[in-house]
């Protein structure tokens, strides 16, 4: 049987394929999303942190830290939400790391 090229029957599509067809940049955006708000709970965390310590007696060390770590958040949220959420994952690994070594010597 041989047909056209011009055949009226059309292939029918599956439910599978048209899932396939997703917006490739949902991925991305969600990425960006994720980075800024974990950045700014982040950072926000820290700042709590931060102002709980300083009025107790612990040495000028602690909120400093704390400080200084929820400084990195945000600019790992400002990187996060202009799209280099690599950098910006790293940079909210180091602002904990710089949380909890302020937390070390409470």
């Amino acid at each position: 049987m041989t047909g056209h090229a011009e055949s009226d029957i059309e292939p029918e599509t599956t439910e599978v394929e048209s899932a396939d067809d997703e917006d490739p940049y949902e991925d991305a955006r969600r990425a960006r999303w994720t980075a800024t708000v974990t950045g700014a709970l982040l950072t926000l965390m820290g700042l709590t942190a931060s102002l709980m310590r300083l009025g107790g007696g612990v040495p000028a060390l602690v909120p400093t830290a704390y400080a200084v770590g929820s400084a990195v958040c945000v600019a790992a949220g400002a990187l996060g939400a202009r799209g280099r959420t690599r950098r910006a994952l790293w940079l909210m690994i180091l602002g904990v790391m710089v949380m909890a070594l302020g937390d070390q010597f409470d």
